[in-house]
Order: C-alpha cells, then structure tokens, then sequence
C-alpha cells in the first residue's frame, strides 16, 4: 500500500484555497489548507508533510517569514505561489530556500504539474547503490539519514541543496555544466535561464563556507560549469 502524501497548503483567499485542494485531490495527494503563517506553523510542528504551497502575502505573519522558518527547520520542498511577480522577490524566495515559484494568476495544469514533478524528487533517490555515505574533505554526507556535516557542524539544507552536494561528490572529478546541473536536480529539460541554479549553488557554497570559512569545497570551472574542489 503507497503512502499517503500530504501537502499543506497556506494560502489565505478561500476561493484560491479551495481550487489547490482540488487540483491536490485530482492527483490523489491529501491537502490542509491552512489560511495564515501561524496556522501553518502549527501544522507544520504537528505532522510531517512531502509539499508545502505558500503564499507570500497572509494576514499577520507573512508568507517570507513561514518560509524561513520552514526551511531552518525542514527539508520539505516549498513552492511559492504568489501574485508577486516581480523577479526580485521571485529571486529573493529563492535564496531564502524556496524549490519552485509559481506566479498568480496561474494555470491549473502548471500547478499539477510542478506539484507532481517536486514530488518525484524529493522521493526519488538519487544516490550511488550500496553507499551509504559520502565524504570530502571535512564534508560526511550521510545518505541514509539525508544529513551533512561539515567540520563537526549539521548543515540545515534544502532539497536542492541536498541534491546538488550529493551529485557533485558522487562524481567528484566531473564538471558539471548548468544545463547538467539543472536537468539532473530540477529533473527539467534546461532552457538557457541559469539563475534558479546560480541562486542555489550561491546558498548551498555560503552554508558550506560558514562552517568552514578557511576551505574552499567547490568550485567554478569558468566557461564549462562546478565540480568538488579537490
């Protein structure tokens, strides 16, 4: 019997609430609507969840203050949906841990679609068979528990995140283009826009450089792409 898949849906327009639920309950998936930040939070301390749909504009805490707490504390795949539209705050949610940004008004089928793509790959596993654990430098993935440490230190990473560091220290002397990149993690066939992984590898270095500013762990291979910096 396949596990239930749940996804919390934080949105605080009934109407539009509503619609993702039915969008969610086609594909057999269980939503929750929540319709503020703290509603979310509470249900995000209660249960686990495979999605979360956020809005950014809600009623008292706002959507970009849900996602910092979410992605501080989860690896669950945010996708942002929001009648923001400008690209800085497309780029913003980005940085600040967002997996996807869908802008309002929105297609029904985009939706579904990006909802179903988000969970292929977070339930995928992409590691190498019969490892269970991957090291470089001061660096211990650990792949069944799906945790990094980096000199001693637990980093709190994103999906993407996660992705990208496992890819490039499973082949540790390939470079790995931003076409690469993209098709591999995002699971997307790439169309030339390089600033979803530009924005991740930037978080995914800086977290990496935190907990050990005196090691350099990847690098850019100017012209071609990113491979682990040996």
């Amino acid at each position: 019997m396949e596990q239930q898949v749940n996804i919390l849906v934080v949105e605080d327009d009934n109407d539009i609430n509503q619609l993702l639920c039915k969008i969610i309950k086609r594909s057999n998936y269980f939503p929750q609507p929540a319709y503020s930040g703290t509603e979310a939070l509470i249900y995000l301390e209660k249960q686990d969840w495979d999605l979360v749909l956020l809005d950014l504009m809600l009623p008292g805490m706002s959507g970009e203050e849900v996602l910092t707490k979410i992605t501080s504390q989860s690896t669950v795949p945010v996708i942002i949906i929001s009648a923001k539209g400008k690209q800085q705050s497309k780029i913003n949610s980005l940085r600040a841990g967002a997996d996807d940004y869908i802008t309002k008004p929105f297609d029904i089928e985009e939706v579904s679609a990006r909802i179903d793509s988000h969970l292929r790959r977070y339930k995928r596993t992409s590691e190498p068979p019969d490892r269970k654990e991957l090291t470089h430098k001061d660096i211990v993935v650990d792949l069944e528990a799906k945790t990094v440490w980096v000199n001693g230190t637990e980093l709190t990473l994103t999906v993407r995140e996660y992705s990208i560091l496992v890819l490039l220290m499973s082949s540790p002397k390939k470079v790995f283009t931003k076409s690469n990149l993209f098709e591999s993690v995002w699971n997307e066939q790439f169309h030339g826009d390089d600033n979803t992984v530009n924005v991740h590898m930037s978080n995914l270095r800086t977290k990496l450089s935190k907990a050990n500013p005196e090691e350099e762990y990847i690098e850019t291979i100017w012209g071609m792409g990113y491979r682990i910096k040996s």
